[in-house]
């Protein structure tokens, strides 16, 4: 193992003077020459039949150069999700959406496309195209749409024989006895919990521009998260082979947060359909309230926990339910039920456990991955029953989940072991630094408001197994003057991979990393990898990365070992140069040439050297790293200190702490990074954001002047606290940390609203109306 030089320390990041300046490209920068520009006709209603349609006018309008519906574009089934080409083994994918079709299935859904020399030619001829719909039954809750006297709104295609509108299979997760559990349990509470619709609202909408050679080869620039699966899924759609498309980002995306795991919403296929008709590059960019009414959103939910505890706070029993309503299309329908209930699973050591979850079809914009995928959901739902039981037992909230929460190697039911956490200790360092021991003296600046402390606890995933399919390759290769090019499939969509995956390398091979070089999210000069999600890039790329490093560095000392007369276990590589175990990396006495003599026994070689004389005999070090990567829990706490205005509602986050066990943080300050834009996302879907439909099927909140996200003046005093520890399965011990901030401080803040006011709130957001009506609801 080589002496770590970069991972851990606080190297700036690769794409930072290019972002702050202005120099960056992203997908909506992009211009080729002969580019055409795309629009889209949208369905103005939930559920309808196109009866007829007629683009005749739309096509005679000067400038416009194609037009696509469903009587000419592609005819095969699809998922733009991920889980089109990437599943669970025994699970079956469901493909149940046209790109074009003659039902429409949502406010916003797809009904024509037009390629157009400008912008504004592409939206005059929307409005020259003319459509008649019958409309057709709608459905909007997720109940409603299990009922019988509900439409069907895919027939067999996709559903289960379980319930009406279920795509996939219902998750099942059985563990112990749950019923023998609740029975020998002194105290049992249920309660029910609403989840709410919220969007990534990503700062780069949905976008992509394609183009085809004359010789039928595409290339497609995205802004997708997976740029390998995603060629595989447009090459499905429009029967072109996979070998054929190039998929790659500019090399940037600006932000993702799950929204474009898979398609960017549709914007890939579109871009390719038109092209194909015009035989021109056509670019689609949406406009921000398409990127809102088009574009996947988090699942809104319903979560039901029952737990059952001994009197002193023992947990005995869990049993747990999640319905999650998937919109138009099932998307990641029938995977993000069952992350939400092994993630909730797996927070305890509860010996009996049960979970019941699925998805359902209904007349809403798709729902699909967001930031936690699924586990949010239930954090919010079980960290609320649990300070609920506290309250109960009379108990502290602080000292009943340090009794209960996940050590090492406990059984659970996930199908890898925990081999890591410092859970405990970052509870210790959070409620240290918000002053939990003084939670019960704390005092509200006016005299109708009251003040309060909460916190929630939680885990994740480093990598997607065993969720899905997930593989990961690499190339490495030494150049001639003895710097490396490494190349992996995933995208930098803001998160530094482009930065810690360089200083892996850098460690892994024993070389500067300002000698090594990064190709990224191109399926034209990248190996297979699954993507930019799962909080699993820096674990799962980087485990691939390093192999295919030290399997390098290995042919490297093979080929130097006959010139120190050693065997290749005698050499090591440090600094850029090899030498002998015994002699000192910082020795320059006696720095040796290769020659076709042996060198000095004591002597080192400068890995440029060794290169060249390698290239001059007809010999590259080269590797594929080719891995499964395993798992590894990442395990976080946050804690909220919020102050209530009882005559209005309103909610006050005064401060937030959140503390991560991420492994070992390859570079703290982006790890730092992502904890506080978590949090700050958390802090939105607690207290401010929703989207709600009307009795059409339409959404209220499309725009960022209806969709209340936090603004800097929203922020409160944060502090982000990374608590290492070192993981056997992660490259250096890391283990992930993307996704895991935003996971816990809604249940925080909701649990330190109870705290203040002794009522317990349900549903998110927690809105000064919803907090105002619970406090006088028996006025």
């Amino acid at each position: 193992m080589t002496k770590l030089n970069v991972v851990g320390k606080n190297v700036d990041r690769r794409d930072g003077v290019d972002k702050t300046t202005g120099r960056a490209l992203f997908t909506s920068d992009m211009f080729v020459p002969g580019m055409l520009y795309a629009k889209v006709l949208r369905s103005p209603h939930a559920h309808a039949r196109i009866v007829n349609i007629d683009t005749s006018e739309a096509e005679k309008l000067d400038g416009v150069k194609a037009v696509m519906t469903h009587k000419n574009g592609p005819k095969n089934l699809f998922n733009a999700a991920a889980p089109m080409f990437l599943t669970v083994s025994h699970l079956e994918r469901v493909l149940d959406q046209y790109l074009f079709d003659e039902v429409v299935r949502y406010v916003g859904d797809e009904v024509a496309a037009v390629a157009a020399t400008t912008e504004a030619i592409a939206e005059k001829a929307l409005s020259l195209i003319k459509v008649e719909y019958e409309l057709l039954p709608a459905v909007f809750d997720s109940e409603e749409a299990m009922s019988e006297s509900a439409p069907e709104l895919h027939g067999e295609k996709g559903c289960t024989s379980e319930g009406k509108n279920i795509p996939g299979e219902i998750i099942k997760i059985p563990y112990g006895d749950v019923e023998k559990g609740l029975e020998e349990s002194d105290v049992v509470i249920e309660k029910k919990f609403t989840l709410p619709i919220v969007k990534q609202v990503q700062m780069e909408t949905q976008s992509a521009l394609a183009q085809v050679s004359g010789s039928g080869e595409v290339t497609i620039w995205s802004t997708t998260q997976t740029p390998h699966p995603s060629r595989s899924i447009i090459g499905k759609i429009f029967d072109i082979p996979a070998s054929k498309i190039r998929v790659l980002a500019p090399p940037y995306i600006g932000g993702g947060f799950g929204v474009r795991i898979g398609l960017s919403g549709l914007a890939e296929p579109i871009a390719l359909g038109l092209a194909l008709l015009a035989k021109r590059p056509v670019k689609i960019v949406y406009s921000r309230k398409e990127d809102f009414i088009a574009s996947d959103t988090r699942h809104p939910a319903t979560v039901t926990v029952k737990l059952g505890a001994k009197k002193d706070g023992t947990f005995q029993a869990l049993d747990m339910k999640g319905i999650f309503n998937t919109g138009a299309y099932c998307g990641f329908g029938t995977e993000l039920p069952g992350v939400c209930g092994a993630m909730t699973l797996a927070i305890y050591r509860i010996p009996n456990q049960r979970y019941y979850g699925h998805s359902v079809y209904t007349n809403r914009t798709s729902s699909g991955a967001m930031r936690g995928f699924g586990n949010p959901q239930g954090n919010f739902a079980l960290e609320q029953v649990v300070d609920m039981m506290a309250d109960e037992l009379g108990m502290s909230s602080y000292e009943l989940r340090m009794k209960n929460i996940m050590k090492v190697n406990d059984p659970w039911c996930l199908p890898f072991p925990c081999l890591s956490t410092e859970l405990a200790e970052c509870m210790r360092q959070a409620g240290e630094s918000i002053g939990w021991e003084n939670r019960e003296s704390l005092k509200a600046s006016a005299p109708h408001k009251v003040r309060g402390m909460g916190m929630a606890v939680g885990t994740h995933v480093s990598n997607a197994w065993p969720f899905c399919v997930d593989y990961d390759n690499a190339y490495f290769t030494v150049q001639s003057d003895g710097t490396v090019h490494v190349a992996s499939g995933v995208p930098e969509m803001g998160t530094g991979v482009c930065t810690s995956l360089v200083q892996i390398a850098a460690d892994s091979f024993g070389i500067d990393m300002d000698n090594v070089s990064l190709s990224f999210g191109d399926t034209l000069t990248t190996p297979f990898d699954i993507g930019s999600h799962a909080s699993r890039t820096c674990y799962a790329a980087g485990l691939a990365i390093k192999e295919a490093a030290e399997d390098t560095r290995q042919q490297i000392f093979e080929y130097a070992a006959p010139y120190f007369d050693v065997s290749p276990d005698s050499l090591t590589l440090q600094n850029g140069y090899v030498f002998r175990s015994s002699v000192s990396a910082t020795d320059e006495t006696s720095i040796v040439l290769l020659d076709d003599v042996k060198a000095h026994p004591e002597g080192k070689v400068s890995l440029e050297d060794i290169a060249y004389h390698a290239h001059v005999r007809n010999k590259q070090f080269m590797s594929t790293g080719k891995i499964v990567p395993k798992n590894a829990p990442p395990w976080h706490v946050c804690f909220a200190d919020v102050e209530v205005d009882t005559e209005t509602g309103k909610v006050d986050v005064l401060k937030l702490v959140a503390a991560h066990d991420v492994g070992t943080a390859v570079n703290p300050i982006i790890v730092e990074g992502q904890i506080e834009g978590g949090v700050v996302q958390g802090l939105g879907y607690a207290l401010t954001e929703e989207i709600r439909y009307n009795d059409k099927g339409v959404q209220t909140h499309n725009q960022m002047h209806s969709y209340m996200l936090p603004t800097a003046e929203d922020i409160p005093v944060m502090e982000s606290i990374i608590v290492e520890s070192h993981d056997p399965t992660g490259p250096f011990g890391a283990k992930g940390a993307g996704e895991c901030s935003l996971v816990c401080p809604a249940s925080a803040i909701s649990n330190a609203v109870a705290n203040a006011t002794g009522v317990r709130f349900t549903e998110l957001p927690l809105t000064p109306e919803r907090i105002f009506a619970g406090l006088h609801q028996e006025d």
